[in-house]
């Protein structure tokens, strides 16, 4: 049976919108708490759900996906209940159930929300994601984007282990790590995503990822009914504890049970257990105190993959949770979260990862606090990761660093500026393919002395080509000849390909070329290099401006490099004497096909062209060598055929008080603010807008 999704509701206000499950905020206050909402009376699972794939898909009335065909699945969900009698014995507890969340893809149930996302994604036509995450959430996503065809950026702080990092980078996702506290990452990792126009997953703030863990709720309810109901009626359990870092998980999981309790399936909501580690429990320290909002803390634990230091507006929900339906938040330490590992390991036999172990810590606190009670069905979330193969397969180069400091975040600003610039460069990526391996190696060293590039090499021609398939470089530097395949049929494979067409080559070449050989490779290529004959110093410059000369963001493809502008299109002077400046935003307006574009390099000279010609927008950079952008403008302001022209002063650094009076009726647009989408509408913006003098 297809969705019942019908709208999705403010959660700040009670404004109701239509059923979008990407829709980011309300419509009417802005609020970013926002939760979908179905057509519940339609529901029939009192009639059984034989006969459905044995997933979390057998679910999908209550789930927000409307185009099954874009499932993204790899057999997750249904996974077993473990009764727990031997850790019952040692606890003096015998209803102690364990849902072992270890058989999913990636061994946790964060592959329930992967899996719901990333088909949401799939089917919203999204290309590029942006992820943070502490570790279980980007093993998920990382494995689903890769079945979809999705790039996914992952953001990291650098306590999550280098083995998890290693199997992100066997997935092929691109990973940044931040030296920086978690909330501080989600920080860089929206601000990044913003930067490049791309989806920014929003966690439990947003419609999939709660919805996703709804599933938990609805197999447990499910399997319990087959063992302990009655007349088709599905059995909750008295207690759910699951370890908490952000809230997502729990969140979702009492979403279900309430959901399940309004069409009539279970006759009792469960308690909740929230289980947080001492070195980080916001919510607990709130709850102990009786607050409804929880106050940032600083995170100081070793288990990593709970260590959220702000949950936000998540505690709320939860308070309010168990402030309705009963429950408790606890916390535990490390080191009891390790006895309780290595507790469950040699009574039931399950290696739990240290999250886990956390829940069940808090699970004995709670049972010497005498708060579950001896009959009460209790039933634990059980997550587990382990890593095999993938540190021996895989180096460090597939992790990014970002060194933000070790300050508050409320004193970022600035660091995080510089960072962001930094990771501009870091994530320009070249490959370089050469069959051999010290002429490899000395292209990497001679571009990394000069810049913070990504260099990956290849010595065959044919897992280079695999490379620049899988990792979409910015540039690929090629011999031509090589064994297997040679440099000619590596190039046509590549611009054979639209993926990979848009991307600029560069040849280094061990022998003279024959007229023949130059026309194959006319149009194809940006430059060849004789090898032994080339200036180290002159090929570096070289990539540099190769690279400085594309655009920031998505690359242009061929076909919109030679596009014309359409009829009427707007005429843009641009003024730098920067020339790869000048015409990487010549080619951004361009690409828009809105704009017909020319340059000037001297302010004399800008002059001349717009007597000639006026333009409906000049951008004038600040700094030109004869006179400044400002003087510039005072000289159009001086003549009656260039008073009405509108202007753009444009420049890297900020204007003081004295630059700021000169700009008269011309906005100032600083570069740092404008990325390749933004760059474009405020042109626009700029034409458009009618004009006073």
């Amino acid at each position: 049976m297809p969705t019942l999704f019908s709208q999705v509701v403010c959660l700040s206000c009670g404004h109701q919108m239509l059923p979008d499950p990407m829709l980011t905020k309300c419509e009417r206050c802005g609020g970013q708490w926002l939760d979908a909402r179905y057509h519940y009376s339609e529901v029939r699972w009192q009639q059984g759900l034989s006969g459905r794939p044995l997933s979390l898909w057998r679910y999908e009335e209550l789930l927000p996906l409307s185009d099954r065909a874009q499932r993204v699945s790899i057999g997750e969900g249904m996974t077993p209940i473990i009764r727990a009698e031997r850790l019952g014995e040692v606890l003096g507890h015998e209803h102690i159930l364990i849902k072992d969340e270890r058989r999913m893809p990636t061994n946790s149930f964060k592959d329930r929300q992967g899996a719901l996302v990333v088909s949401i994604l799939r089917q919203a036509g999204i290309k590029e994601c942006v992820l943070a995450s502490t570790g279980n959430a980007a093993a998920a996503y990382a494995a689903y984007c890769a079945r979809a065809g999705i790039k996914l950026w992952v953001f990291l702080p650098s306590m999550v282990p280098a083995e998890k990092m290693r199997e992100l980078g066997l997935y092929g996702a691109e990973l940044i790590k931040v030296t920086g506290t978690y909330d501080q990452t989600k920080k860089v990792a929206a601000d990044f995503a913003a930067r490049r126009n791309l989806y920014f997953d929003r966690g439990s703030r947003g419609i999939p990822g709660k919805e996703s863990m709804k599933t938990l709720a609805f197999e447990i309810a499910e399997q319990l009914g087959a063992e302990y109901g009655t007349n088709g009626r599905w059995v909750a359990p008295d207690w759910y504890i699951q370890a908490v870092s952000g809230g997502i998980g729990p969140l979702g999981v009492y979403k279900g049970f309430l959901e399940l309790y309004q069409i009539g399936m279970i006759d009792k909501v469960p308690k909740l257990g929230i289980v947080q580690v001492e070195g980080c429990a916001p919510m607990v320290r709130a709850f102990e105190r009786g607050l409804a909002q929880a106050e940032p803390v600083m995170p100081e634990t070793l288990i990593t993959v709970l260590a959220t230091g702000d949950p936000g507006y998540a505690y709320t929900m939860l308070y309010e949770a168990i402030q309705r339906h009963g429950g408790a938040m606890v916390s535990v330490d490390d080191g009891q979260a390790f006895r309780a590992m290595r507790r469950v390991a040699r009574t039931e036999g399950l290696s739990v990862e240290p999250a886990t172990a956390v829940a069940f810590a808090g699970l004995e606190k709670l049972i010497a606090l005498g708060a579950v009670q001896p009959h009460e069905k209790v039933l634990l979330n059980c997550s587990g990761h382990t890593f095999s193969a993938e540190k021996h397969i895989l180096e460090d180069q597939y992790v990014l660093e970002l060194e933000l400091g070790s300050a508050a975040p409320t004193q970022q600003t600035e660091g995080l500026g510089a960072a962001l610039e930094r990771l501009d460069e870091q994530i320009t990526t070249v490959v370089v393919i050469d069959d051999n391996p010290n002429d490899t190696r000395l292209v990497r060293r001679l571009l990394q002395a000069r810049k913070s590039y990504r260099v990956f090499e290849s010595n065959n021609p044919v897992d280079g080509l695999d490379l620049v398939r899988q990792r979409r470089p910015d540039l690929v530097i090629t011999d031509l000849s090589m064994p297997e395949m040679d440099g000619f049929s590596l190039l046509e494979a590549l611009k054979a390909d639209p993926e990979t067409a848009h991307i600029p080559v560069i040849v280094l070449s061990g022998k003279e070329l024959t007229p023949a050989d130059k026309a194959r490779l006319s149009g194809q290529i940006e430059s060849v290099w004789l090898k032994g004959s080339y200036s180290t110093r002159e090929l570096v410059e070289h990539v540099v401006t190769t690279l400085k000369d594309r655009p920031a963001e998505a690359p242009l493809s061929r076909a919109a490099d030679i596009q014309q502008p359409m009829e009427g299109a707007f005429k843009v002077l641009i003024v730098d004497d920067n020339p790869y400046d000048a015409r990487l935003v010549r080619r951004i307006l361009e690409a828009s096909r809105k704009f017909s574009v020319s340059e000037a390099r001297t302010g004399e000279s800008a002059l001349r062209a717009m007597r000639e010609q006026p333009p409906d927008l000049v951008i004038l950079d600040i700094m030109l060598p004869d006179m400044s952008g400002l003087d510039v403008l005072q000289r159009m302001r001086e003549l009656a055929e260039l008073r009405n022209v509108r202007a753009a002063v444009i420049s890297a650094k900020e204007l003081g008080e004295a630059d700021r009076s000169r700009l008269r009726d011309a906005v100032f647009w600083q570069k740092a603010t404008l990325d390749r989408k933004r760059l474009v509408e405020a042109v626009e913006e700029q034409i458009r807008q009618p004009r006073s003098v």
